[in-house]
């Protein structure tokens, strides 16, 4: 079962990934894409894998040691686990990058790479971004209607 949930685990957050980098101005992935719930499969395979082994996991995440984290992620539960941990948190960033993008109206072909960076080595598809957005001021909210800025 842990084999079928590891390989399960991006399957459900390709989808995603492929509106946000092939699609990120249809109207279909705003809509798919805008909710933060997208990562909930992912989240799901994450509770199967790890509340059953809590007993395990909970004293090498309360008080890590090296040689605690490497004997948990080198058992089969706890890489898939870990696997579905990044997966799940690489999704919900790379969420927040495709907002942030359009918002400050980046281009898409910039976009792409910076997503795909993300995918496979996410805290350096984040770093990217956070330089990037740099050069793209938000644009300004105007006030509500019938308030003064």
């Amino acid at each position: 079962m842990t084999g079928t949930l590891f390989a399960l685990t991006f399957a459900v957050a390709a989808p995603f990934w492929a509106l946000m980098i092939l699609a990120p101005r249809w109207s279909w992935t705003a809509r798919i894409v805008g909710s933060p719930l997208i990562v909930l499969p992912v989240l799901l395979i994450y509770a199967v894998l790890v509340l059953p082994a809590l007993g395990r996991v909970l004293p090498v995440v309360t008080a890590p040691t090296l040689d605690g984290v490497r004997d948990l992620l080198g058992s089969a539960d706890g890489a898939a686990a870990a696997w579905a941990h990044m997966i799940g948190f690489d999704l919900f960033v790379g969420r927040w990058i495709w907002q942030d993008s359009r918002e400050r109206d980046m281009p898409a072909l910039l976009l792409a790479p910076v997503l795909v960076l993300t995918i496979l080595l996410g805290p350096l598809g984040l770093a990217v971004h956070l330089g990037l957005r740099t050069g793209w001021a938000r644009p300004a909210v105007p006030p509500a209607p019938g308030r003064t800025a």
